[in-house]
């Protein structure tokens, strides 16, 4: 989840509210790589998910970050609430998952670097006090009630919203978990086309990175339960966003979709004030019921963008989110996939080529097919695995293309980090068909063998 912004001075001008996303633009050589991904802890005996305080929690877990690896400490309330350090953060997810939101990094061999010695971090203080890690997309055991939502006032704003729109809200906040990646754009028109392609394209890494065939010890009957408790969250501020692909989409059409987006909170001096479905319209005008009289910041803009979740999303940077969180190795394949498809012209024309005749109706319906059958999704006469090999191609060749080489120079590009996403073309098996093949084999039914098995 998004950190406070800060910064900006009052809004006098409606038309800043646009600007501040159009100032996201960079010229090619400026733009960077920001990995994101979320992982469940559990106490190594118990298999319970982790307390915020205690031998064996959340806290125990960032204080050893701090002290043994030179992180800062981001406090609310006098809680440690996350760490930074050199561009990255490491935040807490609502029901206690650990994110580590990576720097903006030139490459994907830094950004894979970057997951590597963050993931051994976190092994090496976790491994003392008896608590792993695991990357799946949403919890394969634990309810509502076992898994505390975390110390922060965003979170409390948003838990008593959530139980009020949409049914799976709450699941969201507390039991699932993604990876994803934050890409730049050179320009407005660069922006659009990035959207159209990115939204179009999500439910391709929804399948091919599906990792939660599992939800309260059973089997849930989806590939990507994830994906399917998105669905149904909350309306206003989630979904494919048919608009996107509308004559006209631009900065100014998606500063007015977000004016229209409920609100959550107002962010003032280290506190999160209630602004539970109140309108950025009103605020604008000085009749925000919360903050009577007063107009917004800038900075409240950026707040409030954070709080809309659809598939892709728009701040001075563009967010893939239809991925499981997973595997350590696929946590590079996530950018990777996307880094090929999107800073290579050739490879975001080719692209946007094979996806620019669907309809709203056939994207949306991708989206449902892919989170209940993965790869082996068909919708109409599209089949997505023999769609996720063409994609991963545009993809590969837009890496080779990028021509990034890591390793001192030994790898001359950036291709083998989709080795992972090639393995599960071949196969035809996704993350959550090699968790339901041990289910139903090996593991004999028994859930709690995931743990030993996956965990990081």
């Amino acid at each position: 989840m998004s950190i406070p912004q800060s910064g900006g001075g009052t809004i006098e001008r409606y038309e800043q509210m646009a600007e501040l996303l159009e100032a996201g633009c960079k010229p090619k050589q400026d733009w960077r790589i920001g990995t994101e991904h979320e992982k469940f802890g559990f106490c190594q005996d118990s298999l319970q998910p982790l307390p915020y305080e205690g031998a064996r929690s959340i806290n125990a877990v960032l204080s050893g970050l701090r002290d043994r690896f030179g992180w800062a400490p981001v406090e609310e309330g006098g809680k440690l609430i996350g760490l930074t350090k050199e561009g990255a953060n490491v935040s807490l997810e609502p029901g206690g998952a650990l994110e580590l939101s990576g720097a903006p990094l030139e490459t994907i061999h830094q950004t894979c670097d970057e997951v590597n010695v963050h993931l051994e971090e976190v092994k090496s203080v976790s491994d003392e006090i008896g608590v792993k890690f695991i990357g799946l997309g949403a919890a394969p055991e634990w309810s509502h009630e076992q898994m505390p939502l975390m110390p922060k006032g965003r979170y409390t704003l948003m838990n008593n919203y959530m139980e009020k729109v949409g049914t799976m809200g709450t699941a969201m906040m507390r039991r699932t978990c993604t990876v994803q990646v934050n890409l730049d754009f050179g320009s407005e028109a660069d922006m659009v086309q990035k959207m159209r392609v990115s939204l179009a394209l999500q439910p391709v890494a929804t399948a091919l990175f599906a990792n939660s065939p599992f939800f309260e010890g059973k089997l849930n009957g989806h590939k990507s339960w994830r994906s399917r408790i998105w669905r149904d969250l909350d309306a206003d501020r989630t979904g494919m966003l048919p608009f996107v692909f509308e004559d006209g989409f631009g900065f100014e059409a998606w500063t007015e979709w977000v004016l229209d987006v409920p609100m959550y909170f107002v962010y003032r001096d280290g506190k999160y004030i209630d602004a539970l479905g109140m309108s950025f319209r009103d605020f604008l005008k000085g009749e925000l019921p919360a903050l009577p009289g007063e107009k917004p910041k800038l900075s409240d803009w950026a707040d409030h963008l954070t709080t809309v979740f659809p598939e892709a999303r728009v701040k001075q940077y563009i967010e893939m989110r239809g991925a499981d969180g997973g595997p350590w190795r696929r946590l590079c394949a996530l950018p990777a996939f996307w880094v090929g498809l999107m800073y290579d012209q050739t490879a975001l024309d080719a692209a946007w080529d094979l996806v620019k005749g669907w309809d709203a109706d056939t994207r949306e319906a991708l989206r449902v097919a892919a989170s209940v059958d993965g790869l082996q999704a068909q919708v109409g006469g599209i089949k997505m695995h023999d769609l996720a090999r063409e994609v991963v191609a545009i993809s590969q060749a837009g890496l080779a293309a990028r021509a990034r080489p890591g390793a001192g120079g030994l790898v001359p590009d950036e291709t083998h980090f989709l080795n992972a996403v090639n393995e599960t073309l071949e196969s035809g098996k996704t993350p959550a068909d090699e968790l339901l093949e041990k289910y139903h084999g090996e593991w004999a039914g028994d859930l709690k063998r995931i743990y030993a098995a996956y965990s990081y």
